[in-house]
């Protein structure tokens, strides 16, 4: 599937050629293209809808790519890259047709982002075309061993290349006619791991989708709590990672819309205040950065893990697995903010009460001013670009990830500023942002309908995914005026009464996950 034909290939979501149980195969003039859908009514005002996208005329193949040495700007260590400067590719070329290789150079532009550079990328050099993996395998073990990097690689991934296949469910809720509500959730338990489809079955929910990026190994935290901006029943859970494209579900989903939220949190003891720069995460590690005083980015950077030294976080009733231990200092709140207890770290957090975490200068300030029987008060805030408050009611939440797709009805990737491409480093994010990948989309439409979409890819079901690019363009066909990316790859999952319809792409099934979004057939979540 080509990106041009990504847009004309998505169905709207007004279409009445497709009626529930029926399929719409139709072939988009001037292309190759064909479309299959199916349409299911899951309720007043959900409808969910299945499509098969193919091109007949795609021919991907596994091939073997030569990597170019560069420098990770946020380590400083070596790493490899998918595309190099001309210069590189030249060398590098002559280097492999005199050991007797034939390569083939292509070169590679930038995706229309909104905050990286137009034009040239880098050039991409790849060597062969195989018709199976062990063939491509054995062939990037020729090249490495006549002194390059090289990895095989199936191409119908590039961003480049018609696309074969690709899997789609979209989901439609109007809120004007649907009768229930939609949340964003972490079922209680933010350090709980579940998978889309168990927690839709315990809800009896009608629609569910994995929502945003969480901690999945315990050296970056502890697993299951959110990387990024969490809000469930009105309540903070997790705190943004720098400015970032967020999902709020106002009044149980009757009020829709899509921001980049950022947020903060003060902590005040008598006239001491200091600000806290984490809520339920352990102290001094914060994936995927974005906060001030982290290492070695205050800037969002995804998939990366930060440190800082001196940090304050608190923890919430929804915290409940063992407090974080270690050097700092504690205190443990009541439900009206007074301590009743400060000393070493660890324990739990107490039912409607809270816990405070320091190390370095933040463990300083709480010994010096967290003394038992005094009260400490923690302000809460989130704010939009604009600067504009975001008031958390108790049926409001917020889900977050990055980055955005689609802006006031065009397509807008601001893949730098989230933190999912680095224009200096082309190490950094390629394959997560300008490789196809399963994929889970959120957007609204002009009738303030929720969109949510999820695509299938490396290859489960022999669906390749969507490059971010693609993911925008399929968004602004189904309508979307706003669109964000949510995590995706093996986390992508969508359950429909509780049953799994997609096919995630782990190959273990389907993965347990952070938050995610439930569309819940009455108003008592």
């Amino acid at each position: 599937m080509t990106l041009a034909a990504v847009t004309s290939v998505g169905a709207p979501v007004d279409a009445q050629a497709s009626t529930p149980g029926t399929a719409d195969a139709r072939a988009v003039t001037g292309s190759h293209v064909v479309s299959r859908w199916t349409t299911q009514s899951v309720a007043r005002g959900v409808e969910v809808r299945t499509g098969t996208v193919t091109n007949p005329a795609a021919e991907p193949a596994w091939t073997v790519t030569v990597e170019a040495p560069t420098t990770s700007r946020l380590t400083g260590a070596a790493a490899w890259a998918k595309v190099g400067p001309r210069n590189w590719a030249d060398a590098t070329a002559a280097q492999l047709r005199s050991k007797g290789f034939r390569p083939r150079v292509d070169a590679i532009d930038w995706p229309s982002y909104s905050d990286t550079p137009r034009g040239l990328m880098g050039l991409r050099i790849r060597v062969g075309s195989y018709a199976a993996q062990d063939e491509a395998d054995a062939a990037a073990e020729a090249v490495t061993a006549a002194g390059f990097h090289a990895t095989a690689e199936w191409t119908g991934y590039d961003s480049d290349q018609p696309a074969d296949k690709q899997n789609i469910r979209v989901a439609i809720i109007d809120p004007r006619t649907f009768s229930g509500t939609i949340a964003g959730t972490h079922d209680g338990n933010v350090t709980r791991r579940a998978t889309t489809s168990s927690v839709t079955a315990k809800l009896n929910s009608l629609v569910g989708v994995n929502a945003g990026f969480f901690v999945t190994a315990d050296t970056d935290g502890v697993q299951g709590t959110q990387a990024g901006l969490g809000a469930y029943d009105g309540k903070l859970e997790s705190m943004s990672s720098g400015t970032r494209a967020a999902l709020v579900l106002g009044d149980g989903g009757k009020r829709i819309r899509m921001a980049d939220l950022t947020s903060s949190a003060t902590a005040t003891a008598g006239k001491a205040r200091y600000e806290v720069q984490g809520i339920n995460r352990v102290p001094g590690t914060v994936r995927n950065c974005g906060r001030p005083g982290a290492r070695p980015s205050t800037q969002p950077w995804q998939d990366v893990t930060c440190r800082t030294a001196d940090d304050l976080v608190k923890f919430t009733p929804a915290f409940k697995a063992p407090l974080p231990t270690g050097a700092g200092a504690q205190a443990v709140l009541d439900a009206s903010g007074r301590i009743v207890s400060a000393g070493t770290r660890g324990g739990t957090v107490p039912a409607g009460g809270s816990v405070l975490q320091g190390i370095g200068s933040a463990a300083g300030w709480l010994t010096a001013h967290a003394k038992p029987g005094q009260r400490v008060d923690v302000a809460e805030t989130v704010r939009d670009e604009a600067g504009r408050r975001v008031r958390l009611g108790s049926r409001d939440s917020i889900v977050s990830a990055a980055p955005t797709l689609v802006k006031n009805g065009r397509v807008s990737i601001d893949a730098a500023t989230e933190g999912v491409v680095d224009p200096k480093d082309l190490s950094f994010g390629y394959a997560w942002a300008n490789s196809r990948q399963p994929r889970t989309m959120a957007g609204t439409d002009a009738k303030g309908r929720l969109i949510l979409v999820t695509v299938d890819g490396r290859r489960t079901g022999g669906s390749e995914g969507f490059t971010l690019r693609e993911a925008a363009s399929f968004m602004r066909s189904q309508g979307a005026l706003q669109a964000i990316n949510l995590d995706g790859g093996g986390s992508t999952a969508m359950a429909v009464n509780g049953e799994l319809v997609n096919h995630p792409s782990d190959a273990t099934g389907e993965r347990p996950v952070g938050d995610t979004i439930q569309v819940l057939p009455r108003s008592t979540h």
